[in-house]
């Protein structure tokens, strides 16, 4: 595309200040700066601690709604000031009338925010929740690993939340079944006929099954015929 006029490379007056704007206008950025950051402090105060945890969907639209106002009124010269106060003042009136029609209504809320999802149920894998959500197993797994989770017996629920973090309840050590391991050393290579006799789980849903040595078999959650020598250790804090 051809320039309407011709620029000098490193002009540092042209790179440092505007040559449509006198220096002054510093000064006007400095304060519109300071108002809209009172702004943006006003409107966390008013959401709550929820605000500057893990967003929502709704949250995080918020933010951005509240962040291009503040950084388009902090040094475009154009943008008054009054317009900006307006802006915030009804992103944080629908944040509240939103959170109250939430608190009311259960089904307003799950379209909004969206609703836990049951992902692991009694140490298997709901695949079609997981692909509900845009998982993949991989993430999941590196999900219940931070939680020191070894294997799926371990796990008697695990919920996706709306924020997007993974909620788990555990066995007891005293109920911990055997259950597919999800550490990479031990989940790497799943075989079709087992080398050992005795419990494999399913490599795809974590179910398990007893096979014989050399057996093929398909799971009989998900038909997968893959399959990974069941663990059972205890849940170590």
């Amino acid at each position: 595309m051809l320039l309407s006029s011709a620029i000098q490379p490193f002009d540092w007056k042209r790179i440092l200040v505007s040559e449509d704007a006198p220096l002054l206008f510093l000064l006007e950025i400095a304060l519109r700066c300071l108002v809209t950051y009172l702004l943006v402090l006003g409107a966390l105060r008013v959401t709550g601690r929820r605000g500057v945890r893990q967003l929502s969907i709704f949250e995080l639209s918020i933010i951005l709604a509240l962040g291009s106002a503040a950084g388009d009124a902090m040094f475009y010269d154009d943008v008054p000031l009054l317009h900006v106060t307006v802006v915030f003042v009804m992103v944080t009136a629908l944040y509240l009338a939103f959170n109250r029609l939430t608190e009311h209504y259960p089904k307003f809320s799950d379209w909004l925010e969206g609703a836990p999802i049951l992902l692991i149920e009694n140490g298997e894998i709901k695949h079609q929740a997981l692909k509900s959500q845009n998982l993949t197993q991989k993430e999941l797994f590196g999900e219940l690993r931070q939680y020191q989770v070894a294997h799926l017996g371990q796990v008697r629920r695990a919920y996706i939340e709306a924020t997007g973090n993974v909620s788990i309840y555990f066995f007891a050590d005293d109920q911990v079944r055997p259950g597919l391991p999800i550490w990479p050393e031990r989940f790497r290579n799943p075989r079709h006929r087992p080398e050992e006799a005795g419990t494999q789980a399913c490599s795809c849903c974590g179910h398990v099954q007893e096979l014989p040595r050399g057996g093929t078999a398909r799971c009989a959650v998900c038909q997968s015929d893959l399959w990974v020598p069941a663990c059972d250790e205890k849940r170590i804090q």
